[in-house]
């Protein structure tokens, strides 16, 4: 599915984690609809994953530039390179963030004794750092009287992960989500609501996409399970989440904020 190109032309957009698992799907999508984009990233040099991206889009309008959630001087100096370079941007995609997804050769620890330090570090990124770039791009965004924000949440920020769909997985103890995972996704949604009432005079719409499972390299008895799950039968593609973030960047959806949309096949409807 590609998106309507030209429909976000003449847009500025700033992705952070640009270098993260699906930093180049909102990139690409970005840029297909004609926006020109920053990616900030703690990484000064693209990934492979988003510089094979980019090489799909010769003349694409994209520069990236390292900076730090966890750092607001990092993010001032970000928005000030974006405003030099570009302008103040319209669009706004908060994607970074930290997961822990399973592997066999991955530390594990049952419920009451998850380190503090890896909490406290997703917590950190995903919902602090989500805050503060809102703070520093987002409030530059209502003094110029318009743009989007879009916040990028879970699935696991509305229901628990199921530890059935990881079981197969030989770690003893066996593997648990990150607790703080589901907590950071939370509070982003409640974030975005928090902001869409103070900046909607203003002119910015706030919005969370929440991803269900998306296809990667997950092994295969976790995604047939997950699958089965699943009212569509299948995980996402990455190419099903750039029409959900183009309508919420753009004009087509110029009157919805507030909202979480999530894209998840019906997962939550079971």
């Amino acid at each position: 599915m590609s998106v309507a190109t030209g429909e976000l032309l003449g847009s500025v957009a700033v992705v952070t984690g640009a270098s993260g698992r699906l930093g180049p799907v909102w990139i690409g999508a970005l840029l297909d609809a004609g926006a020109t984009v920053i990616g900030l990233d703690v990484e000064g040099e693209p990934c492979p994953r988003l510089a094979e991206a980019l090489l799909r889009r010769p003349g694409a309008r994209f520069t990236l530039t390292k900076a730090d959630v966890t750092s607001r001087g990092s993010l001032i100096a970000a928005l000030e390179h974006c405003q030099n370079s570009a302008g103040t941007p319209h669009i706004l995609v908060n994607n970074a963030g930290i997961d822990g997804p399973p592997a066999a050769g991955s530390g594990s620890w049952a419920f009451g004794d998850v380190p503090d330090v890896i909490s406290a570090d997703i917590l950190e990124v995903n919902a602090n750092g989500t805050l503060r770039s809102c703070q520093v791009f987002g409030s530059a965004m209502a003094a110029a009287g318009r743009g989007s924000i879009i916040n990028i949440g879970s699935l696991y920020g509305t229901v628990g992960p199921d530890p059935r769909l990881y079981d197969h997985i030989e770690l003893d103890p066996p593997f648990l989500k990150p607790p703080a995972y589901g907590m950071s996704k939370a509070g982003v949604a409640a974030l975005t609501r928090y902001l869409a009432v103070l900046w909607g005079p203003s002119g910015v719409r706030v919005n969370t996409l929440s991803p269900g499972g998306v296809r990667g390299d997950q092994d295969g008895v976790f995604t047939m399970k997950f699958e089965s799950r699943v009212p569509l039968g299948r995980l996402a593609e990455p190419a099903d989440l750039a029409g959900p973030l183009v309508f919420l960047a753009g004009p087509a959806g110029r009157y919805v904020t507030g909202t979480e949309l999530l894209v998840d096949g019906g997962f939550v409807a079971l």
